[in-house]
């Protein structure tokens, strides 16, 4: 039977999109670059994890991945599937969230619906 290996975002700036929700989860940061994967890039013509194509975020413990891959075309419609979130204190981690460049976009009794830097929808409650 499968598992939920990783969440893959399609986005314009894999390495952006990643710190974003590398701050916005609690106990996620981007994977460390080691020398491996420097050289990789380096092969591939590019010299700074900025221009990676491909940035992937661990959790400290159990969880998904969460995977950024560069594609070439903008985001265009409301998305299919989105994260949900959950906080303590909603309004605190909606100021938080805005702060690290996420954009509200609707608010509901029990949940906020906020966008990443990228556009990508999730909520929270």
């Amino acid at each position: 039977m499968a598992r939920l290996h990783d969440i893959v975002f399609d986005c314009a700036h894999p390495a952006s999109a990643a710190r974003f929700w590398a701050a916005a989860l609690d106990g996620y940061a981007v994977a460390p670059y080691d020398d491996a994967e420097l050289a990789r890039l380096r092969s591939l013509g590019i010299h700074s994890t900025e221009d990676d194509p491909t940035v992937l975020v661990e959790p400290a413990g159990a969880g998904p991945r969460l995977w950024f891959q560069l594609v070439p075309e903008r985001k265009r419609v409301k998305n299919r599937v989105h994260l949900d979130l959950r906080a303590p204190d909603p309004e605190t981690e909606i100021r938080r969230l805005t702060a690290l460049g996420a954009t509200v976009r609707d608010r509901h009794a029990d949940n906020v619906v906020l966008a990443d830097p990228e556009g990508n929808e999730f909520c929270l409650s």
